[in-house]
């Protein structure tokens, strides 16, 4: 969020946070003890400086490699002005590290959209979107989004003349632990090898894409039973005025 800020608005970012040089910005968050030296915050903004017409090459030997990081943020924040994203950018102090230094004013719209940003899903299923094409096969496919409806699968892929199910799961690091849900579950056993698991593996740095077709026939998966929350409704007991 800070470097996405630091490389779009430039100073006028750090301006909404009452500093005057990025040294001082930089510096801040060293005596929060955020990070240990300003450095760490500048590099943040070196690896989005690529992507923004601002004068400064940033890491532009790192190519594409944290384009997916720019694109979450696009889609939901990307509208945004220096002051709104600015106060974006409070709010993820004050929930992250309590940093409540900052007035953040923002509508409860955008309240919803910072908590999707925080959802590995959500960035796992646009990197997928904005990549699918480079998984062989899938070249010349048509992507169907699906996930409005819930019915056990993210996207359709249509390749002719075969139709895949495609589920989408992110994983922050090089690896690490996934789940179906019990409809995801079904589905896969439903369409079997026409059902593909794809998992987008270390979304904190450079996404790999891993396929698994058939993925309740390759893998091993063992049925927890969770217990939910009380679901409290309020129904309606006197008439529509």
């Amino acid at each position: 969020m800070l470097g996405y800020g630091l490389a779009k608005f430039d100073n006028n970012f750090i301006k909404e946070f009452g500093f005057e040089t990025k040294s001082s910005f930089f510096e801040y968050f060293v005596q929060l003890n955020i990070v240990e030296t300003g450095s760490v915050v500048k590099n943040r903004m070196d690896l989005f400086d690529p992507f923004f017409d601002n004068r400064r090459k940033g890491w532009w030997q790192k190519g594409d490699a944290y384009i997916h990081r720019k694109q979450l943020i696009d889609s939901l924040f990307g509208f945004e002005d220096v002051k709104g994203f600015s106060n974006i950018v409070k709010l993820f102090l004050q929930e992250k590290y309590q940093i409540n230094d900052f007035v953040a004013k923002v509508k409860p719209i955008t309240q919803s959209r910072f908590r999707k940003l925080q959802e590995t899903g959500l960035e796992a299923e646009l990197y997928f979107m904005n990549n699918y094409k480079n998984i062989a096969g899938f070249e010349d496919g048509e992507l169907l989004d699906a996930r409005l409806y819930g019915d056990g699968y993210d996207f359709e892929l249509d390749v002719n003349p075969q139709n895949f199910l495609i589920e989408v799961k992110g994983v922050r690091e090089k690896k690490g632990n996934i789940r179906l849900t019990q409809k995801e579950y079904q589905k896969a056993k439903e369409y079997t090898k026409d059902y593909i698991l794809t998992i987008i593996l270390n979304l904190n740095d450079t996404p790999k894409i891993v396929t698994v077709d058939n993925p309740v026939n390759c893998l091993a998966f063992e049925e927890v039973i969770r217990k939910t929350e009380e679901i409290k409704e309020y129904h309606l007991v006197s008439k529509i005025c």
